[in-house]
């Protein structure tokens, strides 16, 4: 497949590769809270019968879980290693299941898109912000969600000059060698340190706190998404009423919108098409 030349082009996060050392220690609670986390999102018991698209399926983990959920489900990523990932969980849970699809593809591509096919479902959780080319990945997303159907996505909130200066950290970040050393160790204390004294404050065990990261964050690893989110980049923000007038545009309801407990976390968003 051709790629877009934006992504080629750009410095980027390598997100298949933190994914993939994350599976390595994944455990039945990360399965069991993406699964939680994924019910409560879609207000549903389970998938049975519903066609699940994961745009961007980083490490498989939501891919994994709608099949437990019951659903037919097609992961796609643009990063090779996060492709792998994926494999991984269906090699290791569903190796002879035809109901899972894995695929390596650019949600920037229309005609990839378009060759997928409709889905109940399109999932693309803070996957659409690292395209280089947001607004184009969010209509490319929404093309395959069938009428009636379901687009869940979680975009950063556009926090103007903190998110222009986090774009800023993440590409030197990605630049690799000193800057990566230099921008590891000044955050990573900095992560620690504030979430030490907040519990504190609030007398709460600061060890529980990567325990409880599993749990509040969809089955996900403290460490890992540390650095998920200095490396993270390309980078794009947007503010909730941008989001919603670009979909409603496009023939969405607006059912759902969970704000980020950081102002610069992702607003996660649940639309349905209306025709």
């Amino acid at each position: 497949m051709e790629l877009d030349n934006k992504l080629t082009d750009t410095p980027r996060f390598r997100f298949g590769k933190n994914w993939d050392d994350f599976l390595k220690s994944i455990t039945a609670e990360h399965l069991d809270e993406s699964a939680r986390s994924l019910r409560g999102l879609l207000e549903v018991n389970d998938l049975q019968g519903q066609r699940f698209l994961d745009i961007g399926s980083g490490s498989g983990l939501f891919s994994l879980s709608a099949m437990k959920m019951g659903a037919e489900v097609v992961s796609f990523d643009y990063d090779n290693d996060s492709v792998e990932c994926a494999v991984k969980l269906k090699t290791e849970y569903f190796p002879q299941s035809r109901q899972w699809k894995i695929l390596q593809g650019s949600i920037l591509s229309r005609q990839f898109v378009e060759s997928l096919g409709s889905f109940d479902i399109c999932y693309a959780w803070g996957v659409l912000h690292h395209t280089g080319s947001l607004w184009q990945a969010i209509f490319n997303a929404q093309l395959a969600v069938r009428p009636g159907g379901t687009l869940v996505i979680a975009i950063y909130n556009d926090e103007g000059i903190v998110s222009s200066a986090w774009a800023i950290i993440k590409k030197h970040y990605c630049k690799g060698g000193l800057w990566r050393v230099l921008i590891t160790s000044l955050f990573y204390p900095i992560f620690f340190f504030s979430g030490f004294a907040a519990d504190l404050i609030r007398l709460k065990n600061p060890a529980a706190r990567y325990a409880d990261h599993k749990r509040k964050h969809r089955g996900m690893s403290l460490i890992h998404d540390w650095k998920d989110w200095l490396g993270g980049y390309p980078y794009e923000v947007a503010t909730p009423a941008r989001v919603d007038a670009f979909l409603e545009n496009l023939d969405f309801k607006l059912l759902k919108t969970i704000r980020p407990a950081y102002g610069f976390g992702n607003n996660q968003f649940v639309f349905r098409r209306i025709k």
